[in-house]
């Protein structure tokens, strides 16, 4: 899989890795999170919102959280959780 974005202001920039694990839940600040994927692509600061993509080339996720004491420890928020949060979203 490739994770996009632009890492510390670097345009266009793409990493590859492995999906490391799949559904996992991860709680940010206080807002608990599901389906994400975690990898070992490299995701810095400026990656976040970027799309993690298939080698098929479909977006499965979007780039969101590091954990900073760790090398290569990433996580992307999987693509139908996405879309449920901007259906209700948008919808309500």
């Amino acid at each position: 899989m490739r994770a996009s974005g632009s890492p510390l202001g670097l345009e266009n920039s793409i990493t590859a890795g492995i999906i490391s694990a799949k559904n996992r839940r991860l709680q940010v600040a206080k807002r608990m999170y599901e389906e994400i994927f975690q990898t070992d692509a490299a995701i810095n600061p400026g990656n976040s919102g970027g799309p993690l993509i298939n080698l098929n080339g479909e977006v499965i996720g979007l780039n969101a959280f590091i954990i900073q004491s760790s090398q290569c420890l990433g996580f992307a928020i999987g693509i139908d959780a996405l879309k449920q949060q901007l259906e209700q979203y948008v919808f309500k």
